[in-house]
């Protein structure tokens, strides 16, 4: 298949309702499997010589703190085929994903704000990379709430998806936000020990998976919300031309 096969593989309508229909609960029984396995051995790992029990909360926090990245990317980058390229499809995956990202944002604030108490003496502060995080979230909730203020879709649309492409500075200060500041918020750490950073494999594994299963999860409820937002748009469009029918 050649590139521009693929292209309209993406945004085709058709053939994207036909390819989701399996690959959505395809994707959710593999997230199902991938978390019921990785929340098992989170809880059989042993304690960390410094956190204690608390190191269990790396398996859920991580995780979504980098898939919450990658979702962002996600919508950056379907809103830029919508804006620049006008395909409606892209459009409607940029909308449906916003919401799942400010779900992982909010997750990884929260699970963060527990892992930091025991840790570091309080809940929050304000360095560099938690508010370059909460940043992220409040470009999400930007999107959503641009979207919902404008009556006028098309006009809601390409002004979130402006909003979205601006926000995509932020994720590099996100990313390397501990490596430019001095900030409380440890390195990112690595799967190869050898690197020095890395973590053993006793956690590597865990936090592995419990990565895979976020990452399978958004993917089928990314493609369930595109779904919808589909068979809204073609039900909206038939209420139309039923409304404009001569009686």
């Amino acid at each position: 298949m050649d590139a521009r096969h693929t292209f309209d593989f993406l945004i085709n309508p058709e053939r994207f309702m036909a390819f989701s229909r399996w690959a959505a609960p395809l994707l959710g029984a593999l997230a199902s499997i991938a978390g019921v396995v990785g929340l098992a051995l989170t809880f059989l790992v042993p304690e960390d010589y410094q956190q204690g029990d608390t190191v269990r909360m790396m398996f859920i926090h991580i995780p979504a703190a980098s898939i919450s990245l990658f979702i962002y990317l996600c919508l950056g980058v379907a809103s830029f085929l919508a804006l620049v390229f006008r395909q409606a499809l892209a459009d409607l995956a940029a909308q449906a994903c916003a919401p799942i990202g400010a779900v992982y944002t909010a997750l990884a604030l929260i699970t963060g704000s527990l892992w930091g108490k025991p840790m570091w003496g309080t809940w929050w502060v304000w360095d560099a990379r938690l508010t370059s995080v909460l940043v992220l979230l409040l470009f999400y909730l930007g999107y959503m709430a641009l979207r919902g203020a404008l009556e006028d879709e098309q006009k809601a649309g390409r002004a979130a998806a402006i909003l979205a492409l601006v926000g995509l500075i932020n994720l590099p200060i996100v990313k390397f936000s501990v490596e430019w500041w001095n900030t409380l918020h440890q390195g990112s750490s690595t799967f190869m020990a050898k690197q020095g950073n890395g973590l053993p494999a006793v956690y590597a594994w865990p936090a592995l998976l419990m990565g895979l299963a976020y990452l399978g999860a958004f993917g089928a409820l990314w493609l369930v919300r595109i779904r919808a937002l589909v068979w809204r748009r073609k039900a909206r469009g038939l209420a139309l031309k039923l409304a404009e029918r001569p009686r």
